[in-house]
């Protein structure tokens, strides 16, 4: 038999795990202190592989199917298509009976108000996606979904050998470990959900309400976040890497690349997308989706992308920075993949924002997001609190939608934009709306001003 239509690869080193590996989520090569950037990215065989046209298929991971790792491991192990078919809606039955609903398509749509509120034209304006009515809330459950879809298929092979079922792990402040316990209470897995001392008690009780094990993480002076430290002692003891890390678990990224296969599906012709970055993970899947896109032919080009950081910690631009002072793109990217600490480390000091889900004191996916912005030209950029409390009133006022700040960041990122005449009239410009407001959201400074319109402080000045 030949070798899958998709295999993974370690973007640092190039090591290709067996495609019957049980657990493909972290490169064999990995070592503490090796200062080679390790990740996983899943490369897919483009003479066999085709941009799926099934537009009728509302979840996803059906529609996509054949873009996935997990699909062309059980198809090589045997597996049929309407098998792995049939699992993924078990699974997904399974997301419903703990969520309230499974996977679907969400909403895409070029926002009229919020376009005319940051003087767009006609032509141009400002597409939103809208993730808050995703499984969870967020668009973090696309992401793990994917991992339990490759955890199942592997069961199902007889690839873990009858073995039990490991304990999955995730360190998190809010929306990706409430989409770990959903997706793991779904699949009847253990989850340890390590959080920050200043974990909303919202998403505490729900943790609880959804079984997971929690550890709340102190801070002790050290450098990095005590989450991620803690996560990593729990994955060296045998836990599965169920977090949306890609260093951690590669095929994390591939789940999330649903969301960007849906805006190649879209036929929008997008000129720029912006997108908030924490650790990296949807952005970098942003960037493989369009470029599988295009390689499949079924997007004429890959958009610029924008990324967004906080004042309160911004090392992705910090190492964004570092890489362009090396000039050529191409050997000073060779070179930052072996010399990870010159360019990404922890950031010095606690960091602090309202766009708390942002502040990852690193950017774990960080290389193949500069990647994605230098291919296509794209800006690093880092905005303060009053943009992002601008930002996701604007947001609220002109959509209706109920997103919280760190998901309406990279509308944050747009006024900035707007602001500094970086984008033009006519540009297409899509910003992905990921969480649900799950406290009190932000309240107008004047209770009487209107939306839509350019009453509001950054759109003045456009």
């Amino acid at each position: 038999m030949t070798r899958p239509a998709s295999r993974l690869v370690c973007a640092g080193c190039a090591a290709a795990p067996e495609w019957s590996e049980p657990l493909p989520f972290r490169c064999p090569n990995a070592r503490s202190g090796d200062d080679v950037d390790h990740v996983l990215r899943r490369e897919l065989d483009l003479s066999d592989v085709q941009f799926p046209s099934g537009a009728s298929e509302p979840n996803p991971f059906v529609r996509y199917r054949t873009l996935l790792h997990a699909y062309h491991v059980a198809r090589r192990g045997g597996l049929t298509d309407e098998a792995f078919c049939a699992l993924v809606r078990e699974l997904d039955d399974g997301v419903a009976t703990v969520d309230g609903h499974g996977f679907s398509v969400t909403p895409f749509f070029r926002s009229a108000e919020l376009s005319a509120a940051l003087a767009f034209s006609d032509v141009g304006g400002v597409w939103v996606k809208d993730e808050t009515g995703n499984v969870s809330g967020s668009h973090k459950a696309r992401h793990l979904f994917g991992v339990l879809l490759y955890l199942e298929v592997a069961d199902r092979l007889g690839l873990t050998a009858g073995e039990e079922r490991p304990e999955l792990a995730i360190a998190s402040c809010g929306n990706a470990a409430l989409a770990a316990a959903v997706v793991a209470a779904a699949g009847g897995r253990v989850l340890r959900v390590f959080v920050p001392a200043d974990a909303d008690p919202v998403v505490l009780d729900r943790l609880e309400q959804l079984g997971a094990q929690v550890t709340v993480c102190l801070r002790d002076g050290s450098p990095g976040d005590p989450t991620y430290r803690r996560l990593l002692r729990a994955i060296d003891e045998g836990a599965v890497p169920f977090t949306c890390q890609g260093n951690l678990n590669g095929l994390a990224i591939e789940g999330g690349e649903t969301l960007g296969w849906e805006l190649v599906s879209s036929g929008a012709a997008l000129d720029r997308l912006v997108v908030q970055v924490g650790g990296g993970a949807l952005a970098s899947a942003c960037v493989h989706a369009s470029r599988e896109g295009v390689e499949l032919g079924a997007l004429a080009a890959m958009p610029r992308f924008d990324t967004v950081q906080t004042e309160g910690a911004w090392p992705l631009k910090r190492a964004f920075d570092a890489v362009g002072k090396r000039g050529d793109a191409e050997h000073a990217l060779r070179f930052a993949s072996h010399h990870r600490s010159a360019f990404m480390w922890p950031w010095e000091e606690e960091p602090k924002s309202i766009a708390h889900g942002i502040l990852d004191d690193e950017t774990y996916d960080w290389l193949a997001v500069v990647e994605g912005m230098l291919a296509t030209g794209g800006h690093a950029l880092v905005v303060d609190e009053e943009t992002l409390v601008q930002a996701n009133v604007l947001a609220r006022g002109t959509t209706g939608i109920d997103v919280d700040p760190t998901g309406s960041a990279g509308l944050a990122g747009l006024l900035a934009l707007r602001a500094a005449g970086d984008v033009d009239d006519d540009e297409r410009v899509a910003v992905l709306f990921t969480g649900v407001v799950r406290t009190a959201p932000l309240r107008r400074r004047n209770e009487d001003e209107e939306f839509p319109g350019t009453r509001h402080p950054v759109a003045q000045g456009l």
